[in-house]
């Protein structure tokens, strides 16, 4: 019945103040702890599980760092193993791995030691693949809380792959228990209490510590066998031999909570534009710069994308890419990305200038041909739509477009318009030179992992028209018709089987009076739907398109009482474009408008035409099933438990029977229940506070009550859905990889001639999950994903070396080269170093 003691802090880095404010708190802390190491008032202390507490209180405490150093060497101070406490379902696997190896290499920075404990108590649910990335880097253990099964304290979670990790359910929050020294007795008595309704055998686990609070002086006689002061590590080897093999728990962990034991759903929507920020800086990082550094042989690039990773990890812990901080915490998120974006664009740029191709805009305009080189970032064959800008001088306008052996490619003209052309480097003189711009789509067929060129015809004369739209509301292509209704949603049928789906990208807009962790419907609402004001129909060779311009006219906000929606109202104009292009089976559906309303959900709803009881959704490796659920299950009579939201977490992909949903970005989605079962797309959440106590869908706060205007989102709104009749497991996963990475094309500098077709990294049979600079400078790491329920073989071609199985951290696991044949088992993933 012992209880170990394990002093911390938690230690949001921002949340209800910015980064900064908290930073000056945080040294202020640091100080502390070591003056009572030093003197031995306090023995040991879990400085929150993350490296980048030391390192921001060391940037501006320097003085502390051999303190700090010689703390942690002793075991009095334990770090780590993350470099930030991530929302460990907001951010991709990759992101994940790049925590736990940036938190290496920040440790061997600062020479700190790093705890050895999975630690990621706070984290609002968490992935069915985390054990898997925590076994990866030797870690066995895992200490977890929202989202863990309540009745649970201790048991075996188990990935879809089989990963395994030993866990315990414990609340990291429970400094009033000895906070007073008079009362620490029965308070420590009253926790024994509750914990052994939980767990009669003990021993039991005490986190003596809270938000942004330095620990006190523990009570004296504290360690008279009730207690002791402890580790984590040391708690996990006192419970490691107590729990059976049998007490497994498999999947995510997203339960319905416990009392005060909130999964705080509705941060999976709260100011989407940082998610769709994240998504695509993730992507940029992932799926760009790192396989052309790795392709061109950038080894000097190493520290710039270290830098880039840096910049978005520090976006990545749950108060942060939730949205769920006061609005300076996420002005300076969005120029955190922005950073990283412009380091990740620079890659790219550097990386293809090494491998030939100059796309810097610099000398004469074009007056006779530019060269086009389009770009696959994926190990596999890819044909699909592309944008580029075309510039050309002045008086100068583009005739036409030509693939590597001379054939005309169809191309639609989308944009024309003067415009400056400004260029500058290391090796190129400032110039602002006078060009027309044409902006074109077209469909390119590009080889795996490589490059296709293209050839435009410039002549003189004046740019030529846009074509005009014409009034319609179907087009047809490739035996697919494609229909607007008076909602602004779209009816496809499919000639060749016959199939009709109505209702695809239904948008339904409904009240909310909840804050940025939770969505709550009002009393009185009411739900809305778009009306179409006019649709217009655009067929070319290219594509197949329908422009709708709607009208969805909503109240403005709620009323005073907060308990219905308001009787003023607000028309948001729409803008839906629903394109098919041509050889690519999928709808593409996209959504714009200016958001003017407060309080407020909007959704596109996806049905399908045939019976379903579950949906699947893509995690971080694997792919996932879940119930359908009404769209909010019941709503909580007591205080301090929440409803069940029925939303859930999904990384790119979300699959029906005989329909599937390509969502990158838009991370919230719900599998609703019905004649037509249906995939409702959140699009937007506005609120307007960051946490309020008279909420009915949770009944308890779950931070402070501050206003958070910008959380209204009152901004530009986009959105982009991908529609497929496919929902094959290996079909489906390919596609959404191609959606978060679509093809990239790029003018080449005047007078480079189009380049010559060359294919690059190719696997046949598996995702590729990364192809990265290995973390030593030596050589690369490329890291294989089977994300589906079969046993696959993976083929690996064009590849400049041999591959090493290692482990996520980039070990070495096998002794020598394993060939380029290799099996991946059901949701397996496998990494291996390439080794010249």
């Amino acid at each position: 019945m012992t209880v170990h003691v394990v002093s911390h802090t938690h230690w949001d880095r921002e949340w209800y103040r910015p980064m900064e404010s908290f930073r000056a708190r945080l040294a202020e802390l640091v100080a502390r702890v070591c003056d009572q190491l030093d003197t031995g008032e306090l023995r040991r202390f879990h400085l929150d599980g993350q490296t980048v507490t030391a390192l921001d209180a060391l940037a501006v405490r320097p003085d502390l760092a051999e303190r700090v150093r010689a703390h942690a060497a002793a075991g009095r101070l334990c770090v780590g193993p993350w470099h930030v406490l991530a929302d460990n379902q907001l951010v991709s696997g990759e992101n994940l791995i790049r925590n736990l190896l940036t938190a290496r290499r920040v440790a061997g920075e600062l020479g700190l030691t790093l705890a050895d404990v999975g630690y990621c108590p706070d984290a609002f649910g968490h992935p069915a693949d985390l054990p898997r990335v925590l076994r990866g880097f030797g870690l066995d253990t895992a200490l977890v809380w929202r989202g863990a099964p309540p009745r649970r304290s201790r048991f075996r979670w188990r990935s879809p792959d089989g990963s395994e990790v030993l866990t315990v359910n414990q609340g990291y929050y429970e400094p009033e228990v000895l906070w007073e020294a008079a009362s620490a007795a029965d308070r420590l008595a009253t926790f024994r209490d509750k914990q052994a309704g939980r767990d009669a055998d003990g021993p039991y686990l005490l986190l003596n510590g809270g938000d942004h609070l330095a620990p006190r002086p523990l009570p004296a006689g504290l360690a008279d066998g009730a207690a002791v002061e402890s580790t984590l590590a040391e708690y996990f080897a006192a419970v490691r031999d107590t729990v059976p093999a049998d007490a497994v728990v498999t999947g995510e962990l997203r339960y319905p909570g416990d009392w005060l034991t909130f999964v705080l759903a509705g941060t999976l929507s709260t100011r989407l534009y940082l998610k769709q920020a994240n998504a695509a800086t993730e992507t940029l990082l992932e799926s760009w710069a790192e396989p052309l550094t790795v392709r061109a042989g950038r080894t000097t690039s190493t520290g710039l994308l270290r830098h880039a990773w840096d910049l978005l990890l520090a976006n990545a812990p749950h108060d942060s890419i939730c949205g769920c901080s006061v609005d300076e915490v996420h002005r300076e998120n969005e120029v955190r990305f922005a950073r990283a974006q412009q380091v990740g664009e620079h890659l790219v740029e550097r990386a293809l200038l090494d491998l030939g191709l100059d796309t810097r805009p610099a000398g004469d305009p074009v007056t006779g041909t530019a060269a086009v080189v389009v770009v696959n970032p994926h190990a596999a064959p890819v044909t699909g739509p592309v944008t580029v800008d075309v510039h050309t001088a002045p008086g100068h306008t583009l005739t036409g477009l030509h693939d590597a052996t001379g054939d005309p490619v169809p191309y639609d003209l989308l944009e024309t318009e003067p415009t400056p052309l400004f260029c500058a480097d290391l090796d190129i003189l400032p110039d602002t030179r006078d060009t027309v711009r044409h902006r074109i789509a077209f469909v390119a067929d590009a080889p795996a992992g490589g490059r296709t060129g293209y050839t435009a015809s410039v002549a003189p004369g004046e740019p030529a028209a846009v074509p005009a739209a014409a009034a319609g509301r179907s087009v047809t292509r490739d035996g697919w018709t494609l229909t607007v209704a008076d909602d602004a949603s779209f009816t496809l049928v499919d000639a060749a089987t016959g199939r009709t789906l109505p209702g695809l990208g239904r948008l339904v807009d409904v009240g909310d009076a909840g804050d940025t962790y939770t969505y709550d419907p009002p009393r009185t609402d009411e739900a809305v739907v778009p009306v179409l004001r006019e649709a217009r129909v655009h067929e070319t060779d290219v594509a197949s398109r329908i422009v709708v311009h709607a009208d969805l006219d909503i109240p403005a906000g709620l009323t005073a009482d907060r308990t219905a929606r308001s009787t003023e109202r607000v028309v948001l104009p729409l803008t839906v474009t629903a394109t098919l292009w041509a050889g690519v089976p999928e709808l593409d559906w996209r959504l714009e408008f200016d958001n003017a309303a407060d309080d407020h959900r909007l959704q596109a709803h996806f049905p399908t035409d045939a019976t379903a009881t579950t949906w699947v959704a893509d995690t971080h490796f694997s792919l996932l099933e879940r119930p359908l659920k009404a769209p909010l299950g019941p709503l909580p009579d007591q205080r301090g438990y929440e409803a069940d939201a029925g939303v859930a977490p999904v990384r790119s992909l979300a699959t029906l029977p005989g329909l599937a949903v390509l969502v990158p970005g838009l991370p919230e989605v719900q599998g609703i229940a019905g004649e037509r079962p249906s995939l409702a797309v959140t699009v937007l959440r506005a609120v307007g506070w960051l946490s309020r106590p008279d909420l009915r869908a949770r009944t308890a706060g779950a931070g402070p009550q501050l206003p958070t205007p910008e959380a209204q989102c009152r901004r530009r709104i986009t959105a982009a859905v991908g529609v497929r009749l496919d929902a094959d497991e290996c079909s489906a996963t390919a596609a959404a990889a191609r959606r978060r990475a679509p093809l990239r094309a790029w003018q080449l500098r005047p007078g480079a001639p189009a380049p010559a077709s060359t294919s690059g990294l190719r696997v046949d049979g598996a995702q590729v999950s990364a192809y990265k600079p290995a973390e030593d400078g030596e050589g690369a790491v490329l890291r294989l994903s089977n994300p589906t329920s079969a046993e696959v073989m993976a083929t690996v071609s064009g590849v400049d070396g041999d591959l090493v199985e290692c482990d996520l951290a980039e070990r070495p696991t096998g002794a020598g080269p394993v060939g380029h044949r290799l099996p991946l088992g059901p949701f397996a993933t496998r990494s291996f170093r390439v080794t010249r």
